[in-house]
């Protein structure tokens, strides 16, 4: 029987407890122009934001931070802790003086002289709730309302109406990818100010979603457009260039074009907006813009005339299975200047860039050849041809998930490796490439944070050293790197084990295998150093060994791995997961191969309930929460990417069936747990009903969890449905006895 100390124990790994205890863990940084940078420092006293400037290497405090507390604390409806202002170091020094600083999705200008005031700039310029997205000159904010676009001075707060013609499904720069719905106007600036780049969205024809709340009375249906794989009619653009001085619409001539994106399943990739797909020339005169088909099959690199709207296709690329264009970010890049483009493509089995002649539409030569792949452009300076970029498994020897920074020149040769340590490493550039920041680490040895020459690599100080004396004295220990071999027998699968801190090799324990089956990420989070890698050690400490494997099918390493399983949605990486725990239990004789368990969210969802299904007694215990069970119960952009456009044959048999796990509740036998939050607008909760429709029809017993309201991630409810998976796996896989409804506290971030 397990105690509640014991499960008290398990919480002392949880994130909240460990990653306070790292001290000087410095991971990002963030430029103030071209010689300083904001970054934010940790020790037992608490946070402290420093400021370093590069040329002398010096660091100091940046400014009285509990002085800036203060200030927010009265401009903001909410406490701040001088300990725990923004993590992303979003601040900015004007010339007078005056910070900006973003908290919590709002943006306050801050001066700090005499008593010390922040204004919230929203009430500054009298507006309502609608985010905007701010001029290159920052005097303009445009946003959408009533389906429209419009402007807002931001000295004066004065709106003004864009466009006129917008309509109810069939708006401007509106954000419904279906999964993601949000407010936030996608658009791009000219870098003059004067133009904007956008789409009329034409929703009309695409089907609705409806999830209903519950409570007391009647219910509150929420409903919005929601395309799925299969339909007939989806969500298309139509593009358009606005003159905003004369509110002149230019619409692209060109026929409507499909709502994909060539990073992405929506056409907003990255974490903070923009148009991915879309880049202005310096003039402001062209702009140049991919489109990709519905089946992510066929990139057109575009460019359009913005007084026109005549558009010309330069170049385009076929690819069988699915193309992407890098990793976090689009790679490819408009350099109008010297008639070129930069191209990302796997046509050689790995991720290179290729030099493209704008006027023949055909490539000049390749930019960087070889194994391994570019990852992504950070910075491309036309004046000297050169490109800085990111890459993985580019250097012999090197774990091929290390991320690593390069420079090499548009005219091609050997790139040049700037920073040489064995680990992963991420790096932040200056303005003006002069410089950057480094942070490298890997999963067993702390971060090292370092300011390098960005020209050759060399160190200019070092800013921060790691130092977990305090996480170690506290229990902690690291988890162990492995590699097992892919189904193929020959490839070399990575994976991360975590072990209880008081393990005993004489004894044999169950074995649980968190899953992510990809395909745009996989299990692993992470390569580099982290505190706590979701709660892997919290469960490793209640008696088992806790696995995470990035199995053939998932992104990083070449296309032919990426691609394994395209086509069929329902392999999941199973395939490797069993023979790589199969492995680990041959290789370690305290493994129990007759105890296994899975779980996962989301697509580890998915995963965990078809690896009951599919390997029925292999696995003896699945935690499904909110899994995509069925794709075509799920958004078309994911689906048709990876599975292909929906096909149906003359028998009624299609080309989905191979995925659907509903066809294959009928073979479980083990301990399932189902669980799906019912406002979960992402992965709708009818993925789980499904399995749940099937397993009754089949006669199977099997365990179900639906939470009130939740939507995709389960807020104020994830600590209970954590202490519920830690009961399931302790109950069911180890055989003990849980504690009687221990309570983990509240994420402090909830």
């Amino acid at each position: 029987m397990l105690s509640a100390h014991d499960y008290a124990q398990a919480e002392r790994f949880m994130g909240y407890n460990v990653t306070p205890l790292v001290d000087h863990d410095v991971r990002r940084a963030k430029w103030l122009d071209d010689s300083h940078f904001w970054y934010r420092d940790h020790d037992v006293a608490g946070d402290h934001v420093m400021l370093m400037d590069a040329a002398t290497g010096h660091a100091a405090p940046a400014f009285d931070q509990v002085k800036l507390a203060a200030a927010l604390n009265k401009a903001s409806d909410k406490p701040v802790d001088a300990k725990k202002l923004p993590p992303l170091l979003d601040y900015s020094v004007k010339p007078d003086g005056r910070y900006d600083v973003d908290l919590e999705g709002k943006h306050y200008l801050c001066d700090l002289k005499g008593a010390g005031t922040c204004v919230d700039v929203a009430k500054l310029v009298k507006t309502g709730t609608e985010p905007g997205v701010l001029s290159p000159d920052k005097q303009t904010a445009a946003f959408i309302r009533d389906w429209n676009l419009w402007l807002r001075d931001v000295a004066s707060g004065k709106e003004t109406q864009l466009t006129t013609d917008g309509v109810a499904n069939f708006g401007y720069a509106t954000d419904n990818a279906g999964w993601k719905h949000s407010d936030n106007a996608i658009l791009e600036w000219s870098p003059d100010s004067r133009r904007i780049a956008t789409f009329q969205q034409d929703q009309r024809k695409t089907g609705d979603m409806y999830l209903v709340s519950t409570g007391i009375g009647h219910p509150k249906l929420e409903a919005w457009k929601y395309p799925m794989a299969g339909d007939k009619d989806v969500t298309m653009i139509e593009r358009v260039i606005i003159d905003v001085p004369t509110h002149k619409i230019v619409r692209l001539q060109m026929p409507p074009d499909q709502h994909r994106s060539s990073l992405c399943d929506d056409v907003s990739c990255g974490p903070d907006g923009g148009w991915d797909d879309v880049k202005w020339a310096p003039d402001g005169k062209t702009l140049a813009f991919v489109s990709t088909s519905r089946d992510h099959k066929h990139e057109w690199f575009r460019i359009a005339d913005a007084g026109t709207g005549a558009v010309r296709t330069v170049f385009e690329e076929s690819v069988p299975t699915d193309y992407e264009s890098g990793n976090d970010a689009v790679n490819w890049r408009y350099l109008p200047e010297s008639h070129e483009a930069i191209w990302f493509s796997e046509r050689t089995n790995w991720g290179n860039l290729y030099l493209y002649d704008l006027g023949t539409g055909k490539p000049r030569q390749a930019i960087t050849s070889g194994d391994g792949n570019v990852t992504q452009v950070l910075k491309v300076d036309p004046k000297t041809r050169t490109v800085w970029f990111r890459g993985v498994g580019r250097t012999p020897g090197i774990h091929p998930y290390y991320q690593q920074f390069w420079k090499v020149s548009l005219d091609g040769g050997e790139p040049t490796l700037l920073t040489p340590e064995a680990a992963d490493h991420s790096v932040t550039l200056s303005p003006d490439g002069k410089y950057f920041v480094d942070a490298y680490s890997t999963s067993t040895t702390p971060t090292v944070t370092v300011l390098r020459d960005a020209n050759d690599g060399h160190i200019v100080t070092t800013v921060a050293k790691a130092d977990i004396s305090r996480l170690t004295a506290a229990g902690w220990v690291p988890p162990v790197p492995f590699t097992v071999k892919a189904r193929d027998g020959k490839t070399d699968l990575y994976g991360i084990m975590y072990k209880p801190s008081n393990f005993d090799a004489h004894k044999k324990y169950p074995i649980v295998d968190y899953i992510y089956p990809g395909p745009q990420t996989g299990s692993v989070r992470g390569y580099n150093f982290m505190a706590a890698s979701g709660d892997n050690q919290s469960l490793a400490e209640l008696g088992f060994i806790v696995v995470a494997i990035d199995g053939m099918g998932t992104p990083w390493r070449s296309k032919a791995f990426h691609d394994t399983y395209f086509a069929d949605m329902g392999d999941n990486t199973l395939p490797d997961q069993v023979g790589g725990i199969k492995e680990l239990g041959q290789r370690y004789p305290w493994i129990d191969l007759d105890r296994v368990g899975i779980w996962g969210h989301s697509g580890g969802g998915n995963a965990t309930a078809d690896a009951l299904f599919r390997y029925p007694t292999f696995f003896k215990v699945g935690w499904a929460e909110s899994g995509n069970h069925e794709n075509r119960n799920y958004e078309d952009d994911w689906a048709e990417k990876w599975q292909g456009l929906l096909v149906t044959n003359k028998d009624g048999t299609t080309n989905y069936d191979n995925q659907a796990n509903e066809n294959e509740a009928k073979n479980l036998k083990g301990r399932l747990m189902l669980v799906h939050g019912t406002m979960d607008d992402n992965v709708p909760p009818t993925n789980t009903l499904l399995i749940v429709d099937a397993l009754i029809k089949a006669n199977k017993d099997f365990d179900l969890l639906m939470i009130p309201n939740a939507h995709h991630g389960y807020a104020a409810a994830t600590p209970y449905t954590t202490r519920r998976r830690w009961d399931y796996f302790v109950q069911y896989l180890a055989g003990e006895t849980p504690p009687k409804e221990y309570a983990l506290k509240p994420w402090p971030w909830m």
